[in-house]
């Protein structure tokens, strides 16, 4: 199993990044999918999560009109689309996969958002 992000960078306060989730070893199609982020010394944060139908998306309070999670099964890839971006957003991003079963984690892409 390997979850391998990608995408992250160093952007200027407003503007926009797209992360990608490269999902191997699974059936990627019955897994929910979810971003957190962590940043040094904070808590590992739940930024969104897609159903594994691609249908629904649910999204924390601070990146909702900012941020959007999707999914294409067919490449069995993630993705997270990051407008508007806050120097509050610095974070290494990591991408889980989840069921009623299992739980798989990606190792992380590193987003710095600075001036």
């Amino acid at each position: 199993v390997q979850l391998v992000e990608s995408g992250g960078d160093l952007v200027q306060p407003g503007g926009s990044l797209r992360l990608s989730c490269d999902c191997r070893g699974f059936t990627f199609s019955r897994f929910g999918v979810s971003w957190y982020r962590q940043a040094p010394g904070k808590e590992r944060e739940l930024v969104a999560t897609i159903i594994s139908s691609g249908s629904r998306s649910t999204y924390a309070d601070s990146v909702k009109g900012r941020f959007t999670i999707s999914r294409d099964n067919a490449k069995n890839m993630a993705y997270l689309q990051m407008n508007s971006l806050k120097p509050e957003d610095t974070a290494v991003y990591l991408c889980n996969a989840r069921n009623s079963l299992y739980d798989y984690w990606g190792r992380g892409t590193q987003v710095t958002v600075s001036s």
